[in-house]
């Protein structure tokens, strides 16, 4: 939430779809979350935003509505054909893009959009945008060591007894 409103309110994107992954190919493991939670889990996040924020933000369930491993490229192709006079920049960590090269179609995507590279505090990588991001990973989220998320969704993780809540 800290990356999309200093992208938001710096001016650097006019909105940000964010797309809760379906069957993501470069993890180790499957999620624990089903797609409708993790869809969920981001609609409550958005709410969490100020006003001025969450109006340009939205949640695109496309990814977890498809079968099937999720593409990068596909969602970019899929949202080029709904948004066909936009230009489109894909947001990632540092440490994504530094496994790019693994990536389906990547020639094909890097033609379709412009990268915004986040950089993780401590990373020594310096490709990416310095936007004073917080020192939070997913990991850190879902095993309870870390608290820098929306209050909604803690509560929707507590409720939901997600991540060993």
């Amino acid at each position: 939430m800290h990356v999309i409103t200093q992208l938001l309110r710096r001016d650097i994107v006019d909105r940000i779809i964010i797309f809760p992954a379906g069957q993501p190919r470069l993890r180790d493991n499957q999620p624990v979350a089903t797609g409708a939670q993790r869809r969920a889990m981001c609609e409550a996040a958005v709410k969490d935003l100020p006003a001025d924020i969450a109006s340009r933000v939205e949640v695109n369930p496309i990814e977890i509505l498809r079968d099937g491993p999720s593409y990068t490229i596909d969602t970019v192709e899929a949202v080029a054909q709904t948004y066909p006079e936009d230009s489109y920049h894909l947001i990632i960590g540092s440490e994504a893009y530094a496994k790019l090269d693994q990536w389906h179609r990547v020639d094909d995507l890097k033609n379709l959009v412009t990268f915004i590279i986040i950089e993780r505090p401590g990373s020594e990588s310096q490709v990416g945008l310095d936007i004073a991001a917080l020192d939070v990973a997913s990991t850190g989220i879902r095993e309870g060591s870390s608290r820098e998320y929306s209050p909604s969704v803690a509560h929707f993780i507590k409720e939901h007894h997600l991540y060993g809540s």
